[in-house]
């Protein structure tokens, strides 16, 4: 039998993906003290379900906690960056390479179908719109590609790598995705890189680390022009 989430649990649920989405999109700047009341009226919710995501998001180095002071966004650094994306980009090569060895028919059909959704990704009304379905396509597709490693534990520290790399992701988003020659650019990109996983090319690992660094040099110059060193 399915175990029902408490109302506690479901509004901490709640007040944590909303922050974290806030802090992700730059709402909540680097460095800026969270206070609990600007938190409270801009959620509508209390101060227990706001702190138990507050926690996780501490957990997740996304917040810091201050002894005796509060809660305050964690800080930005170039330095951060390129260790975050290093990591992401050996690890990801490393599950790749995995996924080409362990990988079954159905891990390709999954990845044609992730990629295919990708590939239909066009100009849409908004500019957050596309830049929303673009993000979910594109994560779908890596994720797929992962999937076929089968090592949970792989999976698990790639979600946390992803994780504490989403606030600088998205400056790359919103930096890259909204011209039609970024758009078709970044389509090609991933055919390539999507025939090389489906012909088990041993090149692919490589490739997905060189395309997962892609973005360093994107991302460092808007931290540079906010005063990020």
């Amino acid at each position: 039998m399915t175990q029902l989430s408490s109302p506690r649990e479901n509004l901490a649920r709640a007040a944590y993906q909303q922050l974290k989405l806030d802090i992700i999109q730059s709402h909540f700047g680097p460095s800026e003290k969270l206070l609990m009341s600007t938190l409270k009226a801009r959620y509508g919710l209390g101060v227990s379900p706001l702190r138990e995501a507050l926690s996780q998001l501490v957990s997740e180095r996304l917040v810091t906690a201050e002894s005796q002071r509060g809660f305050r966004v964690s800080s930005m650094s170039i330095a951060e960056l390129k260790d975050i994306y290093d990591a992401r980009a050996q690890l990801e090569g490393l599950i790749v390479e995995l996924a080409m060895a362990r990988g079954d028919d159905l891990w390709e059909a999954g990845v044609v179908a992730a990629h295919h959704a990708l590939s239909k990704v066009n100009h849409l009304e908004t500019v957050e719109d596309q830049l929303t379905q673009w993000d979910e396509r594109h994560q779908a597709f890596h994720q797929a590609v992962a999937d076929g490693c089968q090592s949970p534990q792989l999976l698990v520290v790639r979600q946390t790598l992803m994780d504490q790399a989403a606030r600088y992701r998205y400056l790359w988003l919103k930096q890259t995705v909204f011209s039609q020659q970024a758009l078709k650019d970044k389509q090609q990109e991933h055919l390539i890189l999507f025939n090389a996983v489906l012909a088990r090319d041993p090149q692919a690992g490589t490739m997905m680390r060189e395309h997962l660094m892609g973005p360093v040099s994107i991302i460092s110059q808007v931290l540079g022009e906010q005063g990020v060193r």
